[in-house]
């Protein structure tokens, strides 16, 4: 638990209207996750495949390039979200609507082990066995906001609650970015009136790293694996080894297990081929 006034009480939400009294804290030191760029990625909860599709897309992209995912665990875009950032070999973080005991919905309490274990964590300003009242919700939305740097939203109605988290990222100073949908699909409604009202569109991962401060050209940051074999060739390629029998040589793997540490990684997307038995990071 971290009290406003705990000297490791994140610098970012201390300045939000309305910062919450205490945070209670499961997983990796928040504050050492926030040293890293970061987007809140929000939106629908009945996303449509058009909505899935784009969020996982971006999402792949950016945790590859080392961006920090938060969210707040919910149905839809939220947990594709997460999903798809552990999935990159990603770090996320999940804001919570209710007690750390009380993972909401039930359902992702497989998730939210799954990004602790991760190197991630979980965050809340509720004490343990509080239930997710339905005015938490919009009460989260603010700390979601504060925790990053800029607002995704993939997709959302015209009237969706995620739309809250753009306010309070506008009230806080925050970047809000929007991916446009169709212009007769109600599940884009809101995201294109953000777009109206001065969003930043968002076509590709690109535009979030523009927004971010950061370029295609820019260095990034040695991707991470929670699997110790997959993170011993990341590291590998990492210092400019390229070549497949030496990497081989190098991670004193035996072969069957090389061979399948590369296919997850290129599964991952974290890796790809050059041909000749060549590889690199993505």
């Amino acid at each position: 638990m971290l009290t406003l006034s705990a000297p490791l009480y994140p610098a970012k939400l201390r300045h939000i209207a309305g910062p919450p009294a205490q945070l209670f804290v499961e997983g990796n030191n928040i504050n050492e996750l926030l040293t890293r760029p970061s987007i809140t990625v929000v939106g629908s909860r009945k996303v449509s495949a058009y909505g899935k599709t784009v969020t996982t897309d971006l999402v792949s992209a950016l945790a590859r390039a080392g961006i920090l995912i938060i969210s707040g665990l919910a149905l839809g875009v939220d947990s594709i979200a997460h999903k798809t950032a552990l999935a990159s070999g990603g770090l996320t973080l999940a804001v919570l609507p209710a007690g750390l005991d009380r993972i909401y919905p039930s359902a992702h309490a497989g998730l939210a082990r799954q990004i602790v274990a991760q190197g991630g964590a979980l965050v809340t300003e509720y004490k343990p066995n509080t239930r997710p009242y339905p005015s938490n919700f919009i009460a989260r939305n603010r700390i979601a906001s504060g925790l990053c740097d800029a607002v995704l939203i993939t997709e959302a109605a015209e009237r969706s609650g995620t739309l809250s988290t753009a306010r309070f990222a506008l009230e806080q100073g925050k970047d809000v970015l929007a991916v446009p949908g169709n212009i007769t699909s109600p599940t884009s409604a809101g995201t294109n009136n953000l777009i109206k009202s001065g969003a930043t569109p968002v076509t590709s991962a690109d535009d979030v790293l523009q927004v971010l401060g950061m370029t295609t050209g820019e260095a990034k940051p040695v991707p991470r694996s929670s699997d110790p074999h997959e993170q011993a060739v990341i590291d590998l390629l990492s210092t400019g080894v390229t070549d497949g029998a030496e990497l081989l040589a190098s991670s004193q793997l035996d072969v069957s297990l090389f061979n399948q540490t590369l296919t997850m990684l290129e599964i991952k997307a974290i890796i790809r081929p050059l041909g000749g038995n060549h590889w690199t990071l993505q």
